[in-house]
């Protein structure tokens, strides 16, 4: 794949200096210094610390593109090669790299879900019932990239533009016929998904997080609002509209989808959600748990009924994959083969369990947002007759205002809290500690209740606090009795501690698995 630089500075505009007589082709874009080949363009972005024209010296690049800060260095030092400038430079990147690859997002369906919570596991459930239809599928997400199954390396739940086109023209080549992929706010609003043509997009719900990086959840859901409107619009789009954020979602993507589908799980909803195409709904008409945790859920898709079993345990996975099956639909799948692949889906580190001949349900799941740590609890707690207990931290260098939030509801939520480290980062993970558990003691004394000793009277609840995260894990198992749950909150899929700038190995299941084996075995 390759276009001209004239061509290319023709379509978008900006300014060029430098002799372009010299490059006839431009064969990919990279961000990259260091993975930038010869005949490619290298994106020279300003960073947080530094300009990355700084690294253009000494590249295989053919020509440099960058901004107006960018092209100032690179004339103090002299360079030789063609530098195209452009005003907003984040804003055309996607476009750019989208034109240099043949827009390869043309050539696919592509899915996108966006939301808070449960974007990994409908891309999951998406991608399984895709391939059960006969579809070859990319996925494109938190957990990484696959291209059929099989991984590819890359970073960020939504990759730069560059490198997300760059894998968009590797699935073409490959056949992929559908790709499945999260949408990040960041990446919304940094533009990493701008030139590519959504087929159908998704959203689950809204809930806090990323107020470090979006000043008001307003923000946060104007940032989400970007998939549905405008340029990036999706041809089709399905939102779950159980939730206020929904129903205002559906609305702004009624106006730009050919066709908008509310999808309705939480039936005390309905009276409250505006119709937008009240003939083309998706309900869930039930959803009954077995002791195994699997549920039989039975949907009506545009008037069509279909039941399957989800292997997920939790209401929000009935949402997940009622919306998963709305998008399936929409992108023209074959529901009942699709469902047959549902019925065989399973989620790294989303509500995972682990047996070790326990007599108590325990449970990996990657909640780390106050929204989606309640989901877990309520549904812990709905499932089992015994008490819950929850394992749970936050992250350094994120959004402090979700700590004592996070402890609140674990407190309001489960008998056992043990509140603990989770990627403390380059912050003092004490003072993170101390605020989850603020919010946890503010809960339960606006509830009259008290974090005393196990065994005492049922309104009680034992708070923990307990920085080692593996010594934490160890508490919640050993205080397990046969009837209860327990679940390790935050990390879900991560193998990795983020302590200051060092990745420490660590694996929430990994520990949680040897902690159990060990109590059967004492």
């Amino acid at each position: 794949m390759s276009t001209s630089l004239d061509a290319l500075l023709e379509k978008f505009g900006g300014k060029l200096a430098g002799d372009i007589s010299t490059v006839h082709t431009i064969t990919g874009i990279s961000l990259d210094s260091k993975a930038v080949k010869s005949g490619e363009l290298f994106a020279a972005l300003p960073g947080n610390r530094v300009h990355g024209a700084e690294f253009a010296e000494g590249t295989a690049a053919a020509a440099i593109l960058t901004d107006a800060a960018g092209a100032g260095i690179l004339e103090n030092r002299h360079e030789d090669r063609p530098v195209w400038v452009v005003d907003d430079l984040r804003g055309v990147l996607g476009y750019i790299a989208a034109e240099i690859y043949g827009q390869p997002s043309q050539k696919m369906q592509v899915i996108g879900i966006t939301g808070t919570s449960g974007k990994t596991t409908t891309s999951y459930i998406l991608e399984s019932g895709l391939r059960a239809t006969g579809a070859k599928v990319g996925i494109i997400g938190t957990t990484g990239t696959r291209i059929n199954g099989v991984k590819v390396p890359t970073s960020l739940t939504t990759p730069e533009a560059p490198k997300l086109q760059e894998l968009f023209a590797m699935m073409v080549a490959q056949g992929v016929t559908h790709v499945v992929m999260e949408v990040s706010s960041h990446a919304l609003e940094l533009g990493r998904v701008n030139g590519t043509q959504f087929a159908v997009a998704g959203f689950s719900n809204l809930s806090q997080d990323h107020l470090d990086f979006h000043p008001t959840m307003q923000d946060y859901f104007q940032a989400k609002a970007r998939l549905f409107r405008g340029e990036l619009a999706a041809h089709k789009a399905a939102i779950v509209v159980d939730e206020q954020w929904g129903r205002d979602m559906a609305v702004i993507a009624a106006d730009s989808a050919q066709e908008c589908w509310r999808v309705q799980t939480n039936l005390s909803s309905r009276d409250t959600a505006d119709a937008v195409h009240p003939n083309a709904e998706v309900i869930v008409d039930s959803a009954e748990l077995a002791a195994s945790g699997n549920q039989q859920v039975q949907l009506r898709i545009a008037g069509e009924k279909i039941a399957f079993n989800l292997p997920l345990p939790g209401s929000f996975n009935v949402a997940n994959a009622a919306l998963a099956c709305a998008m399936a639909r929409l992108a023209d799948a074959d529901l009942a083969a699709f469902v047959r692949g549902v019925e065989a889906v399973a989620v790294p580190g989303r509500m995972e369990s682990l047996a070790e001949g326990q007599d108590f349900v325990a449970v990996v799941d990657y909640a780390h947002k106050p929204g989606a740590l309640e989901a877990v609890l309520a549904t812990l707690r709905g499932q089992v007759s015994g008490r819950v207990g929850v394992v749970v931290g936050c992250g350094g260098d994120r959004d402090s205002s979700k700590r004592p939030v996070m402890g609140r509801i674990a407190a309001q939520h489960a008998d056992y809290v043990v509140v603990t480290d989770d990627n403390p980062r380059t912050e003092d993970p004490a003072p993170i500690r101390a605020a989850v558990m603020q919010g946890a003691r503010e809960a339960l004394h606006a509830a009259g209740r008290t974090g005393v000793a196990v065994g005492s009277a049922d309104e009680a609840v034992h708070l923990v606090e307990e920085g080692d995260r593996a010594k934490a894990i160890q508490l919640v198992v050993d205080w397990a009795r046969a009837g209860d749950a327990i679940v390790v909150a935050g990390k879900g899929h991560e193998t990795g501690q983020i302590v200051g700038d060092t990745v420490h190995e660590f694996d929430d299941r990994t520990v949680l698995a040897q902690a159990l084996a060990g109590k059967e075995a004492k």
